[in-house]
């Protein structure tokens, strides 16, 4: 995510380093850079030179501290300026009623179907919500297979019509059946076009007449940079929606799509969409965005992440084990399991401060974990409960089983000795349900 941005604007702020004080000519050289920057990254260039202006006249307005050096106090003026560019704050969406009905919008391909099963899930299990997801796009029968094969995946109900073509009369029976049984919030999947079109943006706009929904949310390719940016202005003037998902973030290095609709149509990001995991979908906070451009990582996310694969008694346990050195293997494998859920490793691995930079030519995912795990799988329950039984002929047949070379098996053993003593050590610092606690306290 960002990755070229990262890479320019830290180029940009070398301009400064050295320097004594923030001058009208080092501004000018380091603003040139981070101009050119933005446009790489498919920011238009009136918001890129409106940008870089305010970040002139915030720079050489300001009073440098003694303790803080020029390049610092560029990095904070620009860090700043990002945040409010895509809304300083984040948005919460309205899911209120008797049922809440989320109409979701968008372009074909943009992602909405997958969007529409994630959201359903997160307010299945963050919210509490009783949700049900409408299938309403009569124009794809693979739409309707696809929400129904999300549906069963997540465990959420989906109301659809066979062989029904007015999305209206689907939507508005759709709601009533979840009033029926009870459901707080309908999330209602629309048809989209491989171009907006006035037949679809009638449809939509019939589809929020009738319904009036508490929240209606475009969804966008966050790939398709400034073209994302204009679909979604002219969805915009003619729905009035509230708030934008941007999806396919996983695959976007540039970044012009997150920095752009904010300012352009002047309605906020309110999600972000990475990966084919249902787990996968994020809240959009500006100020955790700008300190990922700028290289900080993003520590608060990556905990928040872990806090919701975290079991308490299950950590419990594994401290137990850990006191009385009964690690095992399993313990390892499962271990292996909550990370993995938390997304991509790479992408976990970024938000934490400096590791971005480190691993940026490093080819990181979660299929490296596929042989760590067929070795596992290949041993007896014995061997994964007592590894140091692994003996020379016990290491070639788990290779074999596993489709490995004993070299790999033996990497993994002495990683699995080096993660046991660092994990005994972390228990003997307080513990992880200690430090998940004191993580889930609120703050003051």
């Amino acid at each position: 995510m960002f990755e070229n941005l990262v890479d320019r604007l830290e180029r940009s702020f070398k301009i400064l380093k050295g320097e004594g004080k923030i001058t009208e000519i080092n501004v000018a050289e380091t603003l040139k850079d981070i101009r050119r920057a933005l446009l790489d990254a498919d920011v238009s260039y009136k918001l890129a030179k409106n940008f870089c202006d305010d970040v002139k006249q915030k720079a050489l307005g300001m009073d440098v501290l003694k303790s803080v050096k020029p390049q610092q106090m560029m990095v904070k003026i620009v860090h700043d300026e990002l945040a409010a560019l895509m809304g300083s704050t984040s948005s919460d969406i309205n899911v209120k009623g008797h049922p809440g009905i989320v109409l979701v919008a968008g372009l074909q391909g943009s992602g909405k179907t997958t969007f529409s099963g994630k959201l359903a899930l997160n307010c299945k299990s963050k919210r509490g919500m009783k949700v049900m997801l409408a299938a309403c796009d009569v124009y794809r029968p693979a739409a309707i297979d696809q929400l129904k094969v999300l549906g069963e995946q997540i465990g959420v109900p989906v109301y659809s019509e066979d062989g029904v073509k007015d999305p209206v009369a689907i939507a508005r029976n759709a709601v009533s059946k979840a009033r029926q049984e009870g459901c707080s919030l309908v999330i209602v999947d629309t048809a989209g076009r491989l171009a907006v079109d006035e037949e679809m943006m009638d449809e939509i706009a019939a589809l929020k007449k009738d319904l009036a929904p508490t929240e209606t949310l475009f969804v966008v390719d966050a790939m398709t940079g400034q073209d994302a940016v204009e679909t979604a202005k002219a969805f915009n003037d003619r729905l009035d929606f509230d708030g934008v998902v941007l999806t396919k973030m996983d695959g976007d290095t540039r970044g012009g799509a997150a920095l752009s609709i904010k300012a352009v149509v002047g309605k906020p990001i309110k999600f972000i969409s990475s990966g084919e995991k249902m787990e996968a979908l994020d809240v959009f906070h500006p100020e955790r965005i700008a300190d990922r451009i700028l290289g900080m990582g993003d520590v608060v996310t990556l905990v928040e992440r872990a806090q919701e694969q975290f079991d308490e008694e299950q950590a419990r346990k594994l401290k137990k084990k850990l006191a009385r050195d009964q690690f095992t293997l399993m313990d390892f494998y499962d271990q292996i399991q909550q990370i993995k859920k938390m997304g991509n490793i790479k992408d976990i691995a970024s938000m934490i401060p400096g590791m971005g930079k480190a691993l940026k030519d490093v080819e990181m995912s979660n299929d490296s974990f596929k042989s760590v795990e067929a070795i596992i799988l290949s041993m007896t329950p014995v061997e994964r409960e007592k590894p140091e039984i692994i003996n020379g002929s016990r290491r070639k047949r788990i290779a074999d089983g596993s489709g490995t070379s004993v070299a790999e098996v033996n990497r993994l053993l002495k990683q699995f000795e080096g993660t046991r003593k660092m994990m005994k050590s972390v228990m003997g610092l307080g513990g992880m349900t200690g430090m998940m606690r004191n993580m889930k306290r609120p703050r003051r």
